[in-house]
């Protein structure tokens, strides 16, 4: 394969909604921030083996590097802007695969009107690995940020939790519930949804907010040590899904892969009790459901607690890529 072909077959059509890429044909996009606004910058990198199985269709690899880009600027309450690609593909990888990997490409961004504004192409002689850098359009001084929770804060999460950890065990072929529950499992851990629209209505609402990337109790840690709080989160308010309810009795620890599984790309945020009939409705409005989970308390520690308040103790408390296994 030629790169300038590739380049110019499969990702400059990608690239038509921004005049300042140039049809990816210069070193660099020239672009304008919009008065009154400022960029969201985020970057994440997956790889075969660790957020993919490598087995999956290319369109859905493409769509779960870019979602999950888009749920940390979902996070900072941005609007998607555009992003900048990076492959490193093994040399095994032929042309139709990256013909469809750019259609998947293509049909997200039609659903959240961002454009391809540059990027890279290379061989790698391990395993195929993707990095995508996100842009995103904030109103000045009104990103959100992990920092802010206050203690008496609700805690609430977006749509359900879960999913994804009991989808990848579907996938490995370690888990097998029905066929309806399976599938959802598995596009839930295969194409997250992330809550961009919800993530802008928060701005002014939310005093503090992540996506649950890593797991539902370790990103809420970020909270509390970037804001200086504790929190308690209880166990039976956690929102999961009919399929994850069906997948729980048959998992070793369902605590643990509900709370520390990672993947959901939901979002993670805290606001005062006078905002929950206000954040009701700025969910209903985006079309997200939204529960509230638990409570910002005084001190440094993240416990997650039964409804009667006995704390239930997890081995681990999400995911880290230096020391943990998905």
């Amino acid at each position: 394969m030629n790169e300038l072909d590739l380049i110019k077959n499969y990702f400059a059509p990608l690239s038509t909604g921004e005049t300042g890429a140039f049809g990816l044909t210069d070193d660099a996009a020239v672009l304008a921030v919009p008065e009154g606004m400022e960029l969201v910058v985020t970057k994440d990198a997956i790889s075969e083996g660790v957020h993919f199985i490598g087995n999956e269709p290319p369109a859905l690899i493409a769509r779960k590097l870019l979602r999950t880009n888009l749920s940390d600027l979902a996070a900072m309450g941005a609007r998607p802007y555009g992003y900048f690609l990076a492959l490193m593909l093994p040399e095994k990888t032929d042309e139709a695969w990256i013909k469809v990997f750019a259609e998947g490409l293509r049909s997200d961004q039609e659903i959240f009107g961002i454009t391809l504004m540059g990027g890279d192409t290379t061989r790698t002689r391990g395993t195929l690995s993707l990095s995508l850098t996100a842009l995103g359009l904030v109103p000045r001084g009104q990103a959100l940020r992990r920092a802010g929770a206050r203690i008496g804060d609700g805690i609430y999460v977006s749509g359900t939790i879960g999913d994804a950890a009991l989808g990848l065990q579907v996938a490995r072929c370690k888990l097998q519930v029905s066929k309806e529950a399976d599938a959802h499992l598995l596009e839930r851990y295969r194409v997250p949804s992330p809550r961009v629209e919800l993530g802008q209505k928060l701005r002014g609402v939310a005093t503090a907010s992540i996506d649950v990337s890593d797991g539902l109790m370790q990103d809420l840690g970020h909270i509390a040590e970037c804001s200086g709080i504790g929190a308690v989160v209880i166990w039976e308010d956690i929102p999961l899904s009919d399929a994850a309810k069906s997948a729980l009795p048959l998992v070793a620890r369902p605590h643990e892969t509900i709370a520390a599984g990672g993947d959901d790309y939901e979002l993670l945020f805290t606001a005062p009790r006078t905002m929950h009939e206000k954040l009701c409705s700025l969910a209903k409005d985006a079309g997200v459901n939204i529960t509230r989970i638990g409570e910002i308390k005084p001190g440094d520690s993240v416990k997650l607690v039964d409804k009667t308040g006995r704390e239930i103790y997890l081995e681990r408390v999400g995911y880290n890529h230096f020391s943990s296994k998905r």
